[in-house]
């Protein structure tokens, strides 16, 4: 009886062997490989079925490259491979690739790209190695291109987030945090906290435009922009042309707030652009009132000069009036003015005028730390109730070894020991104040080389030629990071 037993028990074995043996041949070998069409494939939209427009449960056809949901019978993806005989669809969560309508998952090594371009994967070694040297990469298209100078496609009036996300993406220690995704995978969020997005988008993003192995030598930022007008309350949008610099100032607090961060808690965005000034104020009387009454008021404590501690991700620097009227022999020159001459702001010895609805201030500024990597924001826009102004006028400002340490006070010119910074970034401002569009100069630390992009534009650059531009947004580096990296 116990070898009947035996007998069937081993009859039953090699017959499932035989079974699991088919199922994996044919898990393994799929006969319309070479029917997929990478050229289609752009894993860089919204990943939503184009027929029932949901999230769930999303696949990929790689032959003709549009989204579908489900496989199993009934559902989109599998009528779509049933009405055009596309069989070979990969699902977009699970990374996992299938047959329909036989509805078997592929297992094949020569797919590997494709997941790779879908979801890009950096190991520490990498990301040690981005900086150290400038090659070239050839994309599917045949194209090529370096990782990181990589244009971002405008998809209707998003280039004043193109620019800053750019500017961004340049910065090496912000980048390499957002390259490895476990850096934030952990960080604990409220349900339903949708801040959130922006880190997971903003990672992704990253990859794609570090990526060595891309399909095409340009990036769209969809997805990204996406999170940016759920977040931001439709605040900023992609088909409303919007401010580099107020675009700027939400992301670096938005994205620090995502992070876990807060007035007291770091996070990357406050390591790398975080530094601190003091802040001398004074309260004005109002000027329409009696010299009397002025001298009387200058008097009281409310109107003595208060000094406060403050912390800043980037610097306002404030332009000269242009001037108003030229004659017929200046109608050609554009007014300049050296970068130092408006880094005096923070000498603490100058003093300006801060209106607001009710009091005037008096204020100076003086600054006590300095971040590794420092954000100019020139003043170019001044708006009243009828329209926007711009002012044109070009700042001289030098390429490298901007010193800052006449700006520091004394004590913090003895605590900070390297005070000289070199520009990696320049975001730039073209035409009119609400019809102009937006360019950025990038270094690229592996050739130190300097490249334009625009838009899907990528040229190269003589730095000379940076310094003629109407500047909006500078990104510097410490000489020291340079130095450590």
């Amino acid at each position: 009886m116990l070898g009947v037993v035996c007998f069937r028990a081993t009859r039953f074995l090699k017959t499932m062997g035989r079974s699991h043996g088919v199922e994996d041949r044919r898990s393994r070998h799929c006969p319309y490989l070479d029917t997929i069409n990478r050229s289609v494939l752009d894993f860089d939209f919204e990943k939503l079925c184009s027929i029932s427009l949901s999230h769930i449960n999303v696949y990929a056809c790689l032959i003709c490259g549009k989204y579908f949901q489900g496989r199993g019978q009934k559902s989109h993806a599998y009528i779509h491979s049933v009405q055009f005989a596309h069989h070979v669809f990969l699902n977009l969560h699970t990374l996992k690739f299938y047959c329909l309508p036989d509805n078997y998952e592929i297992i094949d090594s020569s797919l590997e790209d494709i997941t790779y371009v879908l979801k890009p994967t950096f190991t520490k070694q990498h990301i040690s190695g981005l900086d150290k040297h400038g090659k070239l990469y050839r994309a599917y298209d045949g194209t090529t291109y370096l990782p990181g100078i990589v244009g971002l496609n405008n998809i209707k009036a998003n280039d004043y987030a193109n620019v800053v996300l750019q500017a961004l993406s340049n910065v090496p220690p912000l980048r390499n945090y957002f390259l490895e995704e476990e850096n934030y995978r952990r960080i604990r969020r409220p349900p339903g906290d949708i801040m959130f997005l922006l880190v997971q988008r903003f990672g992704e993003l990253m990859r794609k435009l570090w990526n060595p192995r891309n399909f095409k030598a340009h990036v769209s930022p969809h997805e990204m922009l996406q999170a940016v007008v759920l977040c931001s309350k439709k605040t900023f949008q992609i088909t409303k042309q919007g401010d580099a610099v107020d675009f700027l100032s939400w992301f670096l607090n938005a994205l620090h707030g995502a992070l876990g961060g807060t007035k007291k808690k770091s996070s990357i965005l406050t390591k790398v652009f975080q530094g601190s000034m003091r802040i001398f104020s004074k309260k004005l009387p109002h000027p329409d009132l009696p010299p009397e009454e002025k001298e009387a008021l200058l008097l009281k404590d409310e109107y003595q000069e208060e000094m406060s501690e403050s912390t800043f991700l980037y610097l306002t620097l404030d332009l000269p009036t242009a001037p108003l009227y030229k004659d017929e022999k200046e109608q050609l020159i554009i007014p300049q003015v050296p970068l130092f001459n408006i880094l005096a702001k923070f000498n603490g010895n100058n003093e300006k005028e801060y209106k607001t609805y009710k009091e005037n201030f008096l204020k100076r500024f003086q600054l006590t730390k300095l971040p590794p990597y420092l954000i100019f924001c020139i003043k170019r826009f001044t708006k009243n109730n009828f329209f926007v102004e711009k002012n044109p006028t070009i700042v001289n400002f030098p390429i490298t070894n901007v010193d800052l340490r006449e700006y520091l006070t004394e004590e913090a010119q003895v605590t900070e020991k390297i005070t000289t910074y070199d520009l990696v970034a320049n975001i730039v401002h073209d035409g009119k104040p609400t019809e102009g569009s937006y360019r950025i100069h990038v270094l690229h630390h592996g050739t130190g080389k300097w490249y334009e992009l625009q838009d899907l534009q990528v040229i190269d650059i003589l730095p000379q030629m940076i310094t003629l531009s109407e500047a909006y947004i500078q990104v510097c580096c410490s000489f020291l990071t340079f130095v450590i990296r």
